[in-house]
């Protein structure tokens, strides 16, 4: 018989679902760089402060919710047997977090997320057809090209230029996060087979918040920035940005992780900046250029092919 944690990760899911659990991910995410500036503005927090602070959040509402189902033995008792995984996806998480907001200051938004994000998934071809020991198939190729135009068209033409006050230090900075990325979809994978979600999310979220708070607090402390607000409405913010954005966006992604190999995965989390323009243009007034257009449209082609691709379900 297969292990408690073998059969609790046995997905039922039809094909494609994890695929869609995913793109809900990548949209939940996509609500994060619209918020980030609110929060900044209201309460002078930093981004860092707001990544430590949604760190907490997303900790204490994964603790409460593997208390309320009484899965807080079996987080300790897998968490020590998996632990090897488990801190590589919490690290490679709360790295992928850090360098993202670090070069986000350094040289903006547009270049960051193109960087970061079309870094990841052309990083995952190319090592896995390495460990393959073969070229990647015409079709792979094609998708993740059509991706990654359709990203830069989104984050860059379709968009308003950004300040890059650093750019030299910010885009290797984006370059170790898209890394940061694409590893922590990857060792991700093998683990959610063998984890529950909520075991999964809660133990790999501990580990990325034992990072992310000092960093978060620390960090802003020695450079003289805030680490307090008494304003209510960014308290309420950086609530949804812990329990959605990070909490559930997370066991979404793990869950879809099941079924979808982690190459489709970071390429259906493309679907993060194209929410933020959504976002951007509906409440925020900003214009959306016929570039940027197209470039929502390649993404989503380039996920819909995605979609006839997805891994079977493991056996029940």
């Amino acid at each position: 018989m297969a292990p408690p944690e073998t059969q609790l990760a046995r997905p039922s899911t039809g094909r494609g679902r994890g695929l869609a659990l995913v793109c809900l991910a990548g949209v939940l995410w996509g609500t994060i760089g619209p918020a980030i500036p609110v929060i900044h503005a209201a309460s002078g927090l930093s981004p860092l402060t707001i990544g430590g602070y949604r760190a907490f959040v997303a900790v204490v509402v994964l603790v409460i919710a593997a208390a309320a189902m009484r899965r807080s033995r079996d987080c300790v008792r897998l968490g020590r047997r998996h632990w090897r995984r488990v801190v590589a996806v919490g690290v490679s998480t709360a790295t992928f977090q850090l360098f993202f907001f670090v070069a986000v200051l350094w040289t903006g938004v547009s270049i960051t997320t193109v960087v970061c994000l079309g870094f990841a998934p052309v990083l995952l071809l190319i090592t896995g057809s390495a460990r393959l020991r073969r070229a990647p198939s015409t079709g792979q190729t094609a998708t993740v090209t059509v991706a990654v135009l359709g990203l830069l068209l989104v984050s860059v033409v379709g968009s308003s230029g950004d300040d890059a006050p650093h750019a030299v230090l910010g885009v290797p900075a984006a370059l170790v996060s898209g890394a940061a990325y694409a590893f922590s979809a990857e060792a991700a994978e093998p683990l959610t087979q063998r984890l529950d979600t909520l075991t999964m999310t809660t133990l790999t979220t501990g580990v990325a918040a034992m990072v992310l708070i000092p960093v978060g607090l620390v960090v802003p402390w020695a450079s003289g920035d805030g680490l307090w607000t008494s304003d209510a409405g960014s308290w309420a913010l950086i609530g949804y940005l812990g329990a959605v954005t990070m909490a559930l966006a997370y066991a979404l992604l793990f869950t879809g992780l099941r079924t979808t190999p982690s190459g489709a995965a970071v390429v259906a989390t493309l679907l993060e900046p194209v929410t933020a323009v959504v976002i951007a243009v509906v409440f925020l007034g900003e214009r959306l250029t016929v570039a940027g257009v197209v470039g929502v449209v390649l993404i989503m082609a380039a996920i819909g092919r995605l979609g006839r691709h997805t891994k079977e379900p493991a056996p029940q």
